[in-house]
């Protein structure tokens, strides 16, 4: 509700969502150690990621298979002028803006010159630039490092080793890698806000328009391929600050960090799962999904491990933890077929008591 006038609506879903905000914020201390770190990091950062696709595929209707590239040039651009300039909040500031720049005059360029043709034709276009892009970035070696990606160091304060308080109450320290984790999420609460309010504008609802009959929209004198292209640029600016954010946190570039294409099927996912149109599916179904890819595998061996000490050596195969990308995609098609429309659908949809 906040600044957006755009509810959850409904108080489970709206409970749900308090839970995962709540846990996001609390996790450096309820959740101590590194790798929970890097999960609840990287549920910000989808949550981010996924959210600026909805406002393009779940608004505007728009299917792009370019937003990994935008997500990479948000990443390389961070990575670039810190390598180049050492780690400063100038070379930050400097990066963020350059890579939200580029991001947005390629954004501005796919839409004038590709949103005119029909739905299938403007994603193949989009997944023709992402692939060249990814092509490119791996070839100029000077500048991206190529297949090895760009390591880069980053200011004192968001080291793991920089202590802003040591041993404070209840035994509270605040590392850099605790400093970093907050950037990531307060930036993360802050632009997803934005983009509720985004949606929730007169912008916003003319999106919805075009997205449900664009020769009507048309018809009340709306300027479609102007709207299309304006959401275009937004989510790809957007997509870029994740991108950023996500850098800073790993403090590495690479290819398959930044501009893989497994990134957009992750995307799509997580979309679907969470559910199109409605922004609070990308915090649900990012939350549900990167659990999932983290600690499946580690679920399913306690199983695997428990049904073979009680001599269900049959049963026991099927939770092999090998096989737990099979039981991932099991998860998303019982998760589709329960809910077309999301979660976040389903739970709106849910009669009022």
């Amino acid at each position: 509700m906040i600044l957006s006038g755009n509810p959850p609506r409904g108080k489970l879903l709206t409970a749900l969502l308090v839970l995962v905000v709540v846990v996001l914020a609390l996790a450096p201390f309820l959740f101590p150690g590194s790798k929970p770190a890097n999960v609840a990091a990287k549920i910000c950062v989808f949550a981010l990621l996924v959210a600026s696709y909805d406002l393009l595929l779940g608004y505007a209707g728009i299917v792009s298979f370019a937003h990994t590239m935008f997500f990479g040039i948000g990443a390389y651009g961070i990575a670039i002028t810190l390598y180049a300039l050492g780690p400063s909040w100038g070379a930050i500031l400097l990066g963020l803006g350059a890579a939200i720049l580029v991001a947005a005059l390629f954004a501005l360029a796919i839409g004038l010159f590709s949103l005119r043709v029909q739905t299938i034709f403007f994603a193949m276009v989009t997944l023709a630039v992402a692939s060249a892009f990814a092509v490119l970035a791996s070839q100029l070696s000077w500048l991206t490092g190529g297949e090895d990606g760009r390591t880069f160091r980053v200011p004192e304060m968001l080291r793991p080793g920089f202590r802003l308080i040591e041993n404070g109450p209840f035994g509270i320290t605040i590392s850099g890698r605790t400093l970093s984790y907050y950037l990531v999420f307060c930036s993360v609460v802050v632009l997803f806000l934005v983009m509720l309010r985004i949606v929730e504008s007169p912008f916003g609802r003319v999106l919805q328009a075009i997205r449900e009959n664009p020769f009507r929209a048309e018809a009340l004198g709306y300027r479609i391929i102007y709207h299309r292209t304006l959401a275009n640029v937004l989510a790809a600016v957007f997509a870029a600050c994740a991108g950023a954010l996500n850098a800073l946190w790993l403090r590495y570039t690479g290819p398959d960090t930044s501009l893989s294409f497994n990134i957009m099927i992750d995307i799509l996912l997580i979309v679907v799962i969470g559910g199109m149109g409605t922004l609070y599916g990308a915090i649900i179904g990012a939350a549900l999904f990167v659990l999932a890819e983290n600690y499946l595998q580690t679920l399913m061996g306690a199983a695997f491990g428990a049904l073979n000490a009680s001599g269900a050596g049959f049963v026991a195969n099927f939770f092999n933890p090998d096989r737990w990308l099979l039981w991932l995609g099991i998860l998303f098609i019982l998760s589709v077929y329960f809910f077309p429309t999301g979660i976040v659908g389903k739970l709106r949809a849910e009669p009022k008591s």
